[in-house]
């Protein structure tokens, strides 16, 4: 079954929408009133981030997003969701990618996979795990949640999110065939989607 790339685009158009509101709420170009709420609401949008680039791959796949979509709405575990995931498509992950000018006449840029400072996989994990701390009424009679520290840890995070995202490779289920992703280039501002195919020898 052909993948349909335009589902995979429209997840990362919808995960550009969240990180508008991060940014808003980050800026204070909106204001959800109390502190509490305004800081949990930036939390909730890098959790169902998070589940976005989870579920991503399989988006352009029909029958399994929904069929999966639907399991993992009953039941969010992020570990045992990634295993499922990974179970379906082993290169669910993006992999970060920086273009540089190549020496090859023939080639335009290189794709060279970035290193460092992106969110890793296990990081997804532990964000996600850390926002659903904060999502739930506390007790109290229990410990005082520190909304400072999450006001100040919420940019990071998404410093490293967009740094994942911004330009990167990913594979869905069709075979040896990778996409390159922009989330926005200069022309305009949508998300771009190209696909290569391992040359024959």
């Amino acid at each position: 079954m052909e993948p349909d790339t335009q589902a995979y685009t429209s997840v990362m158009a919808e995960i550009k929408k969240r990180t508008t509101v991060v940014f808003a709420l980050l800026n204070k170009e909106r204001d959800v009133m109390y502190k509490a709420t305004h800081i949990e609401s930036m939390v909730l949008q890098v959790r169902m981030i998070t589940e976005l680039i989870a579920l991503g791959t399989l988006a352009a796949n029909r029958p399994i997003f929904e069929e999966n979509q639907r399991k993992f709405e009953k039941h969010w575990d992020p570990v045992k969701v990634l295993k499922d995931v990974e179970k379906l498509n082993p290169n669910f992950y993006p992999k970060p990618i920086v273009e540089v000018p190549s020496k090859d006449p023939k080639i335009k840029n290189d794709l060279v996979e970035m290193k460092t400072g992106y969110m890793t996989r296990d990081e997804l994990i532990q964000i996600h795990g850390r926002c659903g701390d904060l999502l739930h009424a506390s007790n109290p009679y229990g410990k005082k949640r520190d909304y400072p520290a999450y006001e100040r840890i919420v940019p990071k995070w998404m410093d490293r999110i967009m740094k994942l995202l911004n330009c990167h490779q990913i594979r869905l289920l069709d075979g040896d065939r990778f996409y390159l992703v922009h989330m926005k280039e200069a022309a305009d501002d949508h998300v771009h989607m190209y696909t290569f195919v391992r040359a024959v020898a």
